[in-house]
């Protein structure tokens, strides 16, 4: 591969990254049929064991996952009677994702951006939970689960409300809670999450493909854990409510509906009939930035996170700070490094009346940029750098952005006009701030989401290159 710029550069680790995790990419390399049996990594499920298909799922992905599998369907299998293999089925994605796919209902069950449940997602969940449910011992259902899934897979507990579920939802993000206590909550107020699905199955045979959004891959918490028995219980929940919510402010019936189900847990569910398979997830992304970053010959160190990482202005202080030491290094030994990194921190978001736009990844590249500024760089080393951190889905926050980005230029045109990174930081106004510097990541919905991928790059003196 070509050298550009370092932000070039580090756009093109960023896009191959996610272009080894788009769910019909994955699909078509992981399923596959020889003469008897569909083979999926290393479970073999026989021909002759079902009848039908039924492919039901929901999330940024999904789309693209059931067009892989659909393809592959398609081309490799056929009915007794030699016609096409019958499918059915019905998925939940975000607006921008539609695919025409024959026999499967593909509905855009919420607004691109706005990663919240819908009146929408709530009529295609029923659909799907129907088809499960009506499903008979000859079927082989085919849930497709990928990041997104829990406010696109959503049906309320009875007595909770839309309204209810939005207010915990919105509430628990914007005071700190990480993805696990977000999920542990919500699903025990979901009749589908926790289970539900699984619950709800009557088909002989059920198999889960999973894009993994979460630092480790839980499968209790990607999309809710729908299809897998829950690990945690609602007394679980209420200790999340107690950290989040001290003072009561939630709805009182979402605690009383919690407090039942602890008092009452729901029955185990009978999984032996389903597997699970995780086919793609940040590490995949994370490798496959790297080895572009060696292609275009960087000396290059990954790390992918396995647990929540905090605060997004922590994770972007740190990354600067490895920053500088990579500017530090000895130029004889390398002639340019990258850090490339895989996560999904958090935000504590500022008064409704303050706040801009914008999301984790550009906050964490606005802390990443406010401690360079303190470590008083000349302008030589400004113009040696280049911070990237975006979202693999495309989205960053309530924005069309799925990032942001920095180097010298991007700093240039920040000094000339006099901008206030402190008061962007404040006010969670990333989106304005990089918008006007041209340091937004504009990716548009990548039909994929595996958290984060960030890069950081450094080129050395002996071997500069041209930076605009």
């Amino acid at each position: 591969m070509t050298p550009g710029t370092l932000l070039t550069d580090a756009q093109a680790m960023f896009s191959h990254g996610v272009v080894a995790v788009l769910g019909d990419r994955l699909i078509m390399d992981s399923v596959s049929f020889d003469e008897t049996a569909m083979l999926v990594a290393d479970h073999v499920i026989r021909k002759d064991s079902f009848d039908r298909i039924v492919v039901v799922g929901a999330g940024k992905a999904s789309a693209a996952m059931a067009a892989g599998l659909s393809k592959v369907i398609r081309t490799k299998l056929t009915s007794r009677d030699g016609q096409d293999f019958p499918i059915i089925g019905h998925v939940n994605v975000p607006e921008g994702c539609h695919r025409d796919l024959p026999g499967i209902t593909i509905r855009e069950a919420r607004p691109a951006g706005v990663n919240e449940p819908t009146v929408a997602a709530i009529q295609g969940t029923d659909r799907i939970l129907q088809l499960v449910a009506d499903a008979g011992p000859r079927d082989l259902v085919i849930g497709l689960i990928s990041g997104g899934g829990s406010a696109l897979l959503c049906r309320p507990s009875p007595g909770i409300s839309l309204d209810d579920k939005l207010t915990v939802t919105r509430w628990l993000s914007s005071h700190g809670a990480d993805i696990v206590a977000l999920n542990t909550v919500r699903k025990h107020l979901s009749e589908v999450k926790g289970g539900g699905l699984l619950r709800a199955n009557q088909a002989g045979q059920f198999l889960t493909l999973v894009l993994s959004d979460v630092l480790g891959d839980p499968l209790d918490l990607i999309a809710s854990g729908p299809t897998v028995p829950d690990t945690s219980t609602a007394t679980d929940a209420l200790t999340v409510l107690d950290q989040f919510d001290p003072d009561h402010q939630l709805p009182a019936v979402v605690r009383e509906h919690l407090q039942r189900a602890a008092d009452h847990p729901a029955p185990s569910i009978d999984a032996s009939e389903h597997s699970t398979f995780v086919l793609g997830n940040n590490a995949v992304a994370v490798d496959a930035a790297g080895i572009t970053a060696e292609a275009l010959g960087y000396n290059h160190v990954m790390h992918c996170h396995r647990q929540s990482e905090g605060d997004a202005e922590t994770v972007g202080r740190h990354l600067a700070d490895l920053t500088l030491t990579m500017l530090q290094a000895d130029p004889t030994v390398h002639r340019q490094d990258a850090f490339l990194s895989g996560g999904e921190p958090t935000v504590s978001l500022a008064d409704a009346s303050i706040r801009g736009v914008g999301g984790r990844n550009g906050q964490l590249v606005l802390a990443a940029y406010a401690r360079l500024l303190e470590l008083n760089l000349p302008d030589d080393q400004w113009s040696r750098l280049a911070i990237l951190s975006g979202g693999t889905d495309g989205e960053d926050g309530p924005s069309d952005a799925a990032g942001g980005m920095i180097d010298g230029s991007v700093h240039r045109r920040i000094v000339e006009l006099g901008l206030d990174v402190h008061d962007a930081l404040r006010r969670n106004d990333s989106h304005s701030f990089l918008r006007q510097v041209g340091g937004l990541l504009l990716t548009g919905p990548t039909g994929t989401n595996v958290c984060d991928i960030r890069i950081a790059l450094v080129d050395h003196p002996k071997h500069r290159r041209h930076q605009p």
